[in-house]
């Protein structure tokens, strides 16, 4: 193995760019990073195949940062190895507009493959990543052409050990017997709130070996430098299920502080600072210094990892002349392009179509897509039948030897594990060879929110099937009926929020989804029957809004989503029968695609002159944006058939009906502006 002065040289300088970079900012986690320096340098220096030059390159070995407040270690690293992140960068750590935040982002960053720091989440991209690679590799790899052969490595602490998340991702990665996947697990025993004595005394490498996982264990992080590339050797060598190397290393090694949990969360003292790089060999009054031949040891991996990639390119070439077609819808995915014509497949619908719920409509978009979009890769939290999301021939991503299915399996059984599966995606989708779905009820994506979040952030191409989307589901009653989630995720950035009402809305729905490259959707989906609307189009719905009843000279307008449309057009001949007014409807079925039209186009949507009531079945919270008047539901469902809970809350022709006479009235000779023209959507 043999390790040097200029080894434990290139550690200690990782260990001080931290200490630097968090003194300057005076804000930041340099204890992780000094602690898992050692780690590092072995794993980056002696495993791992990238090409700084081309961070994009498909065989890379993957890095994922669990722990991401201890990002300057990555960022130290992607400094030392030839990434585009230079001292200055380093020297800008936290500052605005940096690409060195405060978390690592991999929209900011090169090298960054996953935006991590709400513990546990990265853990749950790292699981996805080697679940996109097993199946990348059973689909393209040939005899004699191995083209995907990389693995994911993971770093994870303490905290990221105790969020749930990651122990539902291990769990599926122990199943799956994920052998492309190897964490690191920093055993320093510290979390914010001090020694994890006072309240995570498990045994974790118990739970991993529950789990099905290889296990080893490091005991001297700090200094076993043979010890720890020989675990990563034995962890390398494990291809029938994935390993966890329990790595127990100082926190903070080095400063006055370290072993403790002041050396966490904060910056190092002056004094400390001085003291630690008098202790490494380093002059105390300097800072961001690198040794130049720290930069000449890391260069020289980064140009093997130059040279194998050039290899895989000549590989690659050879691999297009014998294998054409797979050669070229490979290049196809890594642009993130959709096969040509595939939009021909999406099925639609006209008035008077028999009577279908929309998560039934999502299963026929699925079954009409699924072979021209071979990238399409889905699953569900253990809500199969429910979700719809299983086509009639998927066969199931699975461990070949469990007999039950494949690597070139598409459709992924996610158990009861909603949260894992949202995380998991994100990693699937960072990969950059697949797009991921996943199924579950509505109200349970909220356990979820922390990846959606993140999906979000990431800018990832994923897709939420969320079933059972509210009241309507009925006898299950206000623990499963979703009440607030539609306003929660509405109000999150970057964000896609379809409510489809009927065929071509839900096939719309897909359509926006599948196209937006950098933007991850939910689709809320009706447990209930709906009928087919009068005049809606794909060319309609792919607009977030449009008109659904028009009428001229009307009174109001009924603006609504989903399940709700159906009844306010019903609603539309109530008011003309019993109150002689007249109405028009407006279907919204995603707000944020809705917004990113034209102001021409919204107002003739919402025009001025008429007054607006909204209609949904949950929360109004949101509405204020596109209605006068709101009707909904702020207050928790209730049990019983959905016909039974519907007429209870009134959301019926009458009951809508009711609520528009008191709107009209209300805004009788008034000058009413169309929301539209409200002064704070003018930054719309």
């Amino acid at each position: 193995m043999g390790y040097t002065e200029d080894d434990q040289l290139a550690i200690n300088t990782i260990r001080l760019l931290a200490v630097d970079a968090t003194f300057k900012a005076n804000s930041g986690h340099p204890g992780a990073p000094m602690g898992m320096a050692p780690v590092a340098h072995v794993m980056f220096n002696k495993f791992m195949n990238f090409n700084p030059k081309n961070p994009d390159w498909l065989n890379r070995d993957r890095f994922v940062l669990s722990n991401g407040h201890g990002c300057m270690l990555q960022y130290a690293l992607l400094h030392l190895f030839g990434y585009k992140v230079t001292l200055d960068d380093l020297k800008d750590f936290r500052k605005i507009d940096s690409i060195t935040p405060g978390h690592p982002e991999c929209q900011d960053t090169e090298g960054i493959e996953v935006t991590t720091g709400p513990l546990g989440q990265g853990f749950a991209n790292a699981v996805g990543l080697a679940i996109a690679q097993a199946h990348t590799a059973a689909v393209f790899n040939k005899p004699g052409f191995e083209l995907i052969n990389n693995h994911t490595f993971c770093f994870f602490g303490d905290g990221c050990a105790m969020e749930g998340i990651a122990s539902e991702a291990a769990s599926t990665a122990g199943h799956l017997q994920l052998g492309n996947l190897i964490m690191v697990y920093d055993d320093n025993h510290i979390s914010i709130d001090g020694d994890t004595k006072v309240a995570f005394t498990e045994d974790v490498m118990k739970r991993f070996e529950a789990y099905g996982w290889h296990t080893q264990w490091v005991k001297d992080g700090d200094h076993d430098l043979e010890g720890i590339e020989k675990a990563l050797e034995i962890a390398k060598s494990v291809k029938d299920k994935p390993s966890v190397i329990k790595l127990t290393t100082t926190i903070g090694f080095g400063s006055l502080l370290q072993g403790t949990g002041g050396v966490h969360g904060n910056a190092l003292k002056a004094d400390d600072c001085k003291q630690v790089k008098k202790k490494f060999g380093f002059n105390p009054e300097e800072s961001f210094v690198v040794p130049q031949k720290v930069y000449d040891m890391y260069h020289a991996h980064a140009s093997e990892g130059a040279a194998k990639e050039q290899e895989w390119n000549q590989l690659f070439e050879k691999y297009g002349k014998e294998y054409k077609s797979e050669h070229a819808d490979l290049l196809r995915r890594l642009s993130g392009k959709l096969p040509e014509g595939w939009e021909k497949k999406l099925p639609t619908y006209k008035p008077g179509d028999k009577e279908v719920a929309s998560r039934k409509l999502s299963e026929a978009v699925l079954e009409a897509v699924h072979e021209v979009i071979p990238d399409l890769i889905g699953g569900s939290a253990d809500l199969t039948g429910s979700n719809n999301t299983r086509w009639k021939n998927a066969v199931d991503f699975q461990p070949p030897v469990l007999g039950i299915g494949d690597w070139a399996g598409r459709y992924i059984r996610y158990g009861v594990r909603e949260h894992a599966m949202a995380g998991i995606m994100n990693g699937i989708c960072a990969y950059g060879t697949l797009i991921p779905f996943g199924g579950t009820f509505l109200n349970f994506v909220s356990y979820a929110a922390g990846a959606v979040r993140l999906s979000s952030l990431s800018h990832c191409r994923v897709i939420y099937v969320a079933t059972h989307d509210s009241i309507g589901l009925g006898e299950d009653g206000p623990t499963h009926q979703p009440i607030e989630t539609l306003a929660h995720f509405r109000a999150l950035p970057n964000m896609m929020v379809w409510r489809p009402a009927d065929g071509n809305e839900t096939s719309a729905a897909y359509y926006v989804a599948l196209t937006s490259k950098s933007t991850p959707s939910i689709l809320a989906l009706t447990r209930q029957n709906l009928p087919q609307l009068e005049n809606s189009t794909l060319e309609s719905a792919i607009k977030g809004g449009y008109v659904s009843v028009e009428n001229e000279k009307a009174d109001i307008t009924l603006v609504s989503t989903g399940s709700e449309v159906c009844i306010c057009i019903e609603a539309v001949k109530y008011l003309k029968d019993h109150h002689n007014l007249t109405a028009r409807v407006v279907s919204i079925p995603c707000f944020e695609v809705f917004d990113t039209q034209s102001k021409e186009y919204r107002l003739k949507c919402l025009p001025d002159g008429i007054p607006s009531l909204s209609v949904e079945a949950m929360s109004t919270m949101g509405w204020e944006r596109y209605s006068h008047e709101q009707f909904g539901l702020n207050r928790f469902g209730a049990s019983g058939a959905y016909k039974d809970v519907y007429k209870k809350f009134e959301f019926t022709p009458e009951g809508i009906s009711k609520r528009a006479v008191a709107t009209v009235d209300f805004y009788k000779g008034a000058k009413v502006r169309s929301p539209v023209n409200r002064a704070f959507q003018q930054l719309i």
